[in-house]
């Protein structure tokens, strides 16, 4: 029986043999804090490749150093960092996957600086993934347009590294979600008047040095889960004018912004997909749905209802490197499996 989960998808020159997406996970690793990747990445994302994954998304990859989540976080600020991310990206080819990069500054999350920036100076409170409450300083208005020549510069250098699809970081709580969030975002200049301008800047500069068939994704929360925080025809505004401003698919998530309020996430299968679908439906794009679709069924069952075009496993990779050998043969798909490993897979 042939699966939704194991047919291709195409869009523009992205040509992916399934629907599987490894998401941007981050990993902590960089040992050298100098932003490149290492040894670990190579065989951490080169292993989900000969697991037959269609999109690898390398995780979370920051445009300056203070823009890093952490010190061991990756970074592509630098001509001298190409070379590194070009190896990546063939070993990942090596295996028939297509490889794509996820663009980011972590604004007010960035826990290894003294002083982080944001859209403006609201603090974000201290729960386990930032480890204490961060008070940032605001962007002055010409270093907003400098910090978007760093996504564009960001941009170039991943065309250069051989990458398949740029996706640009507009979800949990990091920068461009910090300027597009009304509870976050308190400037009185062009960039609070106008919530979507920072992310329309930005994805216009990073179209700008990307060739004309390479299709550009965005990953967007589309609610807060914060009290107080907007909701999903809030994020559906902004997503039409990303949209219009370039982009060509959505990633869509959830929260991320700070620690929840009152009205928690979801822990079921499938608690964001509704969330793809509006986005999906309403603005007319592909979307990539995730959270807890790690079960091959409901993942299957995501794309029979024309919920979403794309699946993300997340952790379910994370435990799993041949994620998607194991779901098309439990859905009874043909055996799809390099020939080094077929006499352990029957």
């Amino acid at each position: 029986m042939k699966t939704l989960l194991n047919t291709p998808f195409t869009y523009k020159n992205m040509e992916l043999k399934n629907r599987v997406v490894m998401p941007p996970m981050c990993q902590y690793s960089v040992t050298k804090e100098d932003g490149t990747p290492n040894d670990w990445h190579f065989v951490h994302y080169a292993s989900r490749a000969v697991g037959q994954t269609g999109l690898i998304i390398v995780e979370m990859t920051n445009i300056e150093p203070d823009g890093r989540i952490t010190a061991n976080c990756l970074g592509l600020w630098d001509d001298a960092q190409i070379p590194a991310y070009k190896q990546l990206v063939d070993v990942i080819h090596a295996q028939g996957s297509k490889a794509a990069i996820q663009i980011a500054h972590a604004g007010r999350k960035a826990t290894h600086i003294k002083t982080p920036v944001s859209s403006s100076e609201m603090p974000v409170e201290a729960h386990s993934e930032f480890g204490e409450t961060r008070y940032p300083r605001a962007l002055s208005t010409e270093e907003v347009k400098q910090m978007v020549d760093k996504y564009k510069e960001a941009a170039r250098r991943a065309v250069a590294a051989g990458f398949d699809s740029i996706e640009i970081h507009g979800a949990h709580g990091y920068l461009i979600h910090q300027f597009h969030s009304p509870g976050i975002n308190k400037r009185d200049d062009d960039y609070g008047r106008d919530l979507s301008l920072f992310g329309v800047e930005v994805i216009k500069a990073v179209k700008s040095v990307m060739p004309e068939d390479m299709p550009l994704m965005f990953r967007i929360s589309a609610r807060e889960y914060m009290d107080g925080g907007y909701n999903v025809d809030h994020a559906l505004e902004l997503g039409r004018k990303y949209k219009e401003a370039g982009v060509d698919l959505f990633d869509i998530s959830t929260g991320g912004e700070a620690p929840a309020g009152s009205d928690k996430p979801g822990n079921y299968p499938g608690y964001q997909v509704p969330f793809a679908r509006r986005f999906k439906e309403e603005l007319d794009v592909p979307v990539i749905a995730v959270g807890i679709l790690d079960t091959p069924e409901v993942a299957e069952m995501t794309l029979k209802n024309n919920d979403a075009d794309l699946i993300a496993v997340g952790r379910g990779m994370l435990n799993d490197p041949y994620w998607t050998i194991h779901a098309v043969k439990q859905l009874r798909d043909e055996i799809i499996v390099p020939t080094q490993y077929e006499r352990g897979i029957r």
